[in-house]
């Protein structure tokens, strides 16, 4: 079978409609239907909360998925570039804000992780003509604790097993600030390295 990489360099246009521009679609159509199954619960009812979280879970899986066959099949299109991170943050900020409605979740921890990620979007337009800030390491462990974090409050979980879930955040709130801090250092040093023009 023919590599990604081989796919890319043959200088052929991937078409629009793929795999990996599906599954990011389909991602943001999963989105209002996890709003409304924590709305129908209120975060009350188990089934509903079941519901909402198996959705949440099938639209983070594809988070990983797009991104793999998009690459591995020469798949990255203009769309998917601009889908898939919108995707990413309407599902996670979707999920943040809802958990914070229905007292679950503390509004400083929502909002300080929405403006580190709206924030690290900025900057990437911000310095998109000088080079692309790619995802570190740690940014992928930082969306990893998220979705467990989220994950965790949504399922209606047992008392002992619930207390598990404000420390999942914690560490998730940390790895966010801590990336976050670290695309501000490397967007500067991109910018102060590009040539004047």
């Amino acid at each position: 079978m023919t590599g990604g990489t081989e796919l890319a360099s043959s200088g052929r246009v991937p078409p629009l409609l793929n795999p990996a521009n599906a599954l990011t679609a389909l991602r943001l159509l999963l989105v209002p239907v996890f709003m409304l199954f924590v709305a129908i619960s209120e975060m009350v009812s188990p089934g509903w909360r079941v519901a909402a979280c198996l959705t949440f879970g099938v639209a983070s899986a594809t988070d990983a998925a797009d991104g793999w066959i998009a690459r591995r099949y020469g798949l990255v299109t203009s769309f998917g570039k601009v889908a898939d991170p919108i995707a990413d943050k309407a599902l996670t900020g979707a999920a943040l804000v809802l958990l914070s409605v229905y007292d679950q979740l503390p509004w400083w921890v929502t909002l300080t992780i929405l403006v580190r990620e709206w924030g690290v979007t900025a900057l990437r337009f911000w310095v998109i003509r000088h080079g692309v800030i790619a995802a570190s390491r740690g940014g992928k462990v930082k969306t990893m604790l998220q979705f467990a974090a989220i994950a965790w409050y949504l399922w209606p979980m047992p008392s002992a097993l619930a207390a598990v879930g404000p420390w999942l955040m914690g560490a998730a709130v940390v790895a966010t600030v801590v990336t976050g801090a670290d695309y501000v250092v490397r967007a500067w040093r991109l910018r102060r390295m590009a040539p004047a023009r």
